[in-house]
């Protein structure tokens, strides 16, 4: 039997073609979206609908096609939220955020190789169990492999003994105190000096580059005191390192530093986005690192905003059945609410298997139109078209430039 031929249809005609694919919104509270395809305003706000008991992760994903609106979502989002008292903090790794921080009177803060501004991810501001946790996940991460147990040792003695030493730890120092241990450090693990500097010599190496060559000036010092976290939005540029092949090791350590400075202050709800979500969960030790941040966004206050282009990135982190499978699978379980822009047709069976969609949840993917997403919040579905208003589509639209090239 032949199937039906493929057709398409306005947004008009949706709801009547596709019944039942979603339902009403969740009222007048939360941040406006747009417009539910069933008629009324679409408004949403992750921490309410967790005070209701709708949701039990205030965390996101958006995924989608280039060109289909999910950047102008959650750039609007953002703009959107400040209103409510919200702060956002951005990770930005193309350079796409100033328009947002300029209309808020505030300047991203730009990191480059030999640049002015420095972060310390192990900033004495930020406990110790998570510089131990980051450090882990970029060795593993810049070693390409699961660290041993005598790898981590060596990582924990190492920054034990840089935080005694000078009261706050640097990376250049956890380097130097893993090439160079003390003998204190090797007899509290009942070693010599020689085996402890060899459980640490090839980490050494890796975290070394992160502090000299190509990527040297941005994370081997104190953080610069021109850095301020007290603006409503805070944006982390890191263009300048888009190319590299360390950019998830880097958004790694800058994003450690934001939350862990952040957790300081779990009154002020804040809203976190990770741009460029593949870099990060490219690598198993660092996409463990993100999975335990997203299990603390309750303790912490936090809504974290992963963005990328499809969903299969998350599948393809490791072959079927594998560590680094699981992982990204546990971090869906961690996000319930998942906003899907069109996806190619080759695409569409890793999302529905991701995200449990029905069949014809599934069939619609390819057929959105651009500002068009379907919204999957706890156990509820929506089909949710997009509004902006004038002012923030200058602020938003990440085309102008080239429709404006074009035009010239």
């Amino acid at each position: 039997m032949r199937g039906l031929p493929a057709h398409r249809l306005t947004t008009a005609h949706l709801q009547a073609a596709y019944p039942f694919v979603s339902e009403g919104g969740f009222g007048g509270r939360g941040a406006y979206i747009g417009r539910d395809l069933f008629g009324g305003a679409f408004t949403y706000d992750a921490f309410e609908l967790y005070e209701q008991g709708v949701i039990t992760s205030p965390n996101m994903v958006v995924a989608g096609q280039l060109g289909r609106g999910k950047s102008a979502l959650v750039k609007s989002f953002a703009l959107r939220q400040l209103t409510f008292g919200r702060r956002v903090v951005v990770m930005d790794p193309k350079g796409e955020y100033g328009a947002l921080t300029g209309v808020c009177g505030c300047e991203p803060i730009r990191l480059a190789p030999g640049g002015a501004t420095k972060l310390n991810p192990l900033d004495r501001r930020i406990a110790q169990e998570e510089q131990l946790r980051l450090l882990q996940a970029i060795t593993s991460a810049s070693l390409d492999r699961t660290l041993k147990p005598q790898e981590r040792t060596a990582l924990e003695r190492a920054l034990d003994t840089s935080v005694a030493k000078a009261g706050e730890a640097t990376i250049p120092l956890v380097v130097e105190n893993l090439l160079n241990p003390t003998g204190d450090a090797a007899s509290a693990v009942s070693t010599d000096r020689s085996t402890l500097t060899e459980w640490g010599r090839e980490g050494a190496f890796e975290l070394r580059r992160l502090v000299s060559g190509d990527l040297r000036g941005m994370f081997d010092g104190e953080t610069s005191p021109t850095v301020d976290l007290d603006s409503p939005i805070v944006v982390l540029d890191l263009s300048a390192v888009y190319d590299s092949d360390a950019l998830g090791i880097l958004m790694t350590c800058a994003a450690a530093w934001l939350q862990g400075l952040l957790a300081r202050d779990s009154s002020r709800k804040t809203i976190f986005v990770v741009d460029e979500a593949w870099a990060i969960l490219s690598n198993l030790g660092i996409a463990k690192w993100l999975q335990a941040s997203f299990k603390l966004s309750r303790a912490r206050g936090l809504q974290n905003i992963a963005v990328m282009h499809r969903f299969s990135d998350l599948s393809a982190t490791g072959a079927q059945g594998s560590q680094q499978e699981r992982v990204a699978r546990g971090l869906l379980s961690d996000t319930e609410t998942k906003v899907v822009y069109a996806q190619p047709h080759g695409e569409i069976a890793a999302t529905r298997d991701l995200l449990g969609l029905t069949d014809t949840e599934a069939a619609l993917l390819p057929q959105l139109d651009r500002g068009i997403a379907l919204w999957k919040v706890g156990e509820r579905s929506f089909l949710v078209w997009h509004r902006l208003g004038s002012t923030e589509r200058a602020l938003v639209d990440t085309d102008s430039r080239m429709v404006r090239a074009t035009v010239a």
